[in-house]
């Protein structure tokens, strides 16, 4: 399965500037418990926007710079390159940014998407969801509490 992980606002913004516009920590652990132990497939800016590279998960990084060197990552220069790196049997996590999201919906199978309750301004975006091409299956609300500046809620989708 090919899987999409974000979080995005209502307006579906993923970031600005290459960073979080929110903090989260139950959407760090949401989205470390869905990852962990798998690849993960993202996009140059995506890497470089983490802090450290994420343990127990194998990085996928697609970039159009020939000469582009992350050591202990998988380097690749198209979506197509990045899924065929994923070992056969094995699920691959899209994981940002907005321009990789953007090629792999139509290809994905599911998406895990945090949305967070608020309208925000920003340069990265998570594709619309069509309703007729996609099911909620799942999801769970999240209030704004001392930990979290949003609400938010976790919610998965099944390609119909």
């Amino acid at each position: 399965m090919i899987i999409l992980v974000a979080a995005a606002s209502e307006n579906n913004v993923l970031g600005k500037d290459n960073a979080l516009p929110w903090r989260l920590p139950l959407d760090f652990k949401h989205f470390k418990d869905i990852t962990s132990g798998h690849h993960i497939i993202m996009g140059r800016k995506t890497f470089e926007s983490l802090p450290t590279q994420l343990t127990n998960r194998t990085h996928i990084v697609i970039t159009r710079q020939t000469d582009y060197n992350c050591d202990g990552c998988i380097l690749v220069h198209d979506l197509k390159t990045a899924i065929d790196k994923v070992p056969v049997g094995e699920d691959a996590y899209v994981v940002g940014g907005g321009d990789i999201f953007d090629m792999a919906i139509n290809i994905a199978d599911k998406i895990e998407l945090t949305r967070v309750h608020t309208t925000i301004e920003g340069d990265a975006f998570f594709p619309k969801i069509d309703a007729e091409k996609w099911d909620l299956v799942w999801e769970e609300r999240h209030e704004k509490d001392e930990k979290h500046n949003f609400a938010f809620t976790f919610q998965t989708f099944v390609r119909k």
